[in-house]
């Protein structure tokens, strides 16, 4: 028998509160062909069945010996067997939320110093315990924004150029906020398109500013590759006294370009999946929070920090936790309740084994081949690299005549996953693909790449 907490009436009185007509309204927005009825699952299997049932499966799965230069968000760096090995030590995957710091030490220490490395990397002041990918960490620097005007600014500026997965859940958070009471509305938010060169157009911020608008959000590099201009952005955010927020995608870029702190960014977020573990459906992540000393008190989630005993020994404490569980409601910063911890200590133990030289090394192994592909595939008849504004490992690749998604199909069908359909996400685009290249690439993989391109 189903355990069915609510009363009807208590339903009834829940959805008149949020204004929604029923339960079925509350899934909307998700569409009707990816809701689940129940789970039609086949007859149980005897182990050895079933383990040759797995593996024949596993043969269908032809991606996983494909040549693959998909982005968009989620990079295949290589990742070390070191890395799970030390992620299977049963203190590590079984640990939870450091309440007790006497009986958590390992625990804290291991969140410490990954904070420690997201400022070193981000090039900020303080950071927190990570959050649970890059797009959620988005929102909460928006929110976060907000806070710090106390209200009194609620309009926020957002690049075209910040990854669309982003946008759309910056968007959902602010849906539940801008609406009247009780009823979703649309976000107190602009759009700010990009221009020729791939960057965020800075004419375009300038009239979307207001006297309300709370901070600029802006990519970095951003989601076509192309590396913003943050010092002017930093200027026309100082004109309007504004903040001005970034989002990286692609943590190795910055060991090659500025970090945000370099140009006063007051709050820098970001997706760790690629120092941390391989592209996995999709996830899992890590978000990486970070901003300036001054705006700590506004700060999500959790932030350890380091401290000395009463025999004055190192040890380490939560400082600072500004969530629902732990002070009064009204004041929480967020309703976070937990974060990718396994994963943001997997990008600790890789960015520990890389240390500050292999960081560089792998940057300069990632730009250097991504210039030689981007050379190769522009001199290519039927093929253009349309923006002319520095990249890192990933650029926009743009078909002289027709979509990109037919000839993205042709290389599928040859083993090759040449690169994201930006058509997915905008029609507009939609003869453009992104095209990302990572140090586990070889000169082979690359000219292999080119010379499919040319023969289709």
């Amino acid at each position: 028998m189903r355990y069915l907490p609510h009363t009807p009436s208590e339903i009834e009185e829940m959805l008149a509160r949020i204004g929604a007509p029923s339960v079925d309204a509350l899934f909307h927005p998700v569409p009707e062909a990816q809701r689940c009825e129940g789970l039609k699952l086949p007859d149980g299997l005897d182990e050895p069945t079933l383990m040759r049932e797995l593996t024949d499966l596993s043969q269908k799965n032809s991606s996983a010996q494909a040549l693959s230069f998909l982005g968009g968000g989620m990079y295949d760096h290589h990742i070390p067997p070191a890395v799970d090995q030390l992620l299977n030590r049963s203190e590590f995957y079984t640990a939870y939320t450091p309440y007790q710091a006497e009986v958590s030490q390992g625990t804290l220490q291991a969140i410490f110093e990954f904070q420690t490395m997201v400022c070193q990397i981000l090039g900020m002041e303080v950071a927190n315990a990570s959050m649970y990918d890059g797009a959620s960490g988005t929102a909460e620097a928006v929110l976060m924004a907000r806070r710090i005007f106390r209200g009194k600014r609620q309009h926020i500026v957002m690049s075209a150029g910040v990854h669309p997965h982003y946008r759309e859940t910056v968007h959902t958070y602010l849906a539940g906020q801008d609406g009247e009471p009780g009823k979703k509305g649309e976000p107190n938010m602009t759009l700010a398109p990009i221009d020729e060169s791939g960057r965020t157009d800075l004419n375009a911020v300038r009239a979307s500013i207001t006297k309300d608008t709370a901070a600029v959000v802006v990519g970095y590099p951003n989601f076509f590759g192309c590396v913003e201009d943050l010092r002017a952005l930093r200027a026309i955010c100082d004109e309007h006294k504004a903040l001005l927020i970034t989002a990286t995608n692609e943590p190795y870029a910055l060991s090659l370009v500025a970090p945000p702190g370099e140009f006063g960014v007051d709050i820098a977020v970001g997706e760790g999946q690629a120092m941390a573990v391989p592209p996995q459906l999709g996830g899992p992540g890590v978000g990486l929070f970070a901003t300036r000393k001054k705006f700590v008190r506004q700060m999500p989630g959790r932030l350890a920090g380091e401290t000395v005993d009463q025999d004055g020994a190192r040890g380490f404490v939560l400082t600072l936790s500004t969530r629902e569980q732990h002070i009064r409601r009204e004041r929480a910063t967020s309703n976070i309740c937990t974060n990718h911890g396994l994963i943001a200590l997997a990008m600790t133990i890789r960015t520990a084994m890389l240390g500050k030289s292999g960081f560089v090394h792998a940057g300069q192994s990632c730009l250097r081949s991504a210039e030689y592909l981007k050379a190769k595939i522009s001199a290519l008849p039927t093929l253009d690299v349309p923006f002319s504004a520095p990249t890192f490992n990933e650029f926009v690749v743009q078909r002289s005549s027709g979509k990109s998604a037919p000839l993205l199909a042709a290389l599928r069908a040859k083993g090759i996953l040449a690169g994201v359909d930006l058509g997915r996400f905008d029609q507009e685009h939609a003869d453009k693909f992104l095209v990302a290249v990572t140090e586990k690439h070889t000169r082979a993989d690359l000219d292999r790449l080119v010379s499919e391109l040319a023969a289709i």
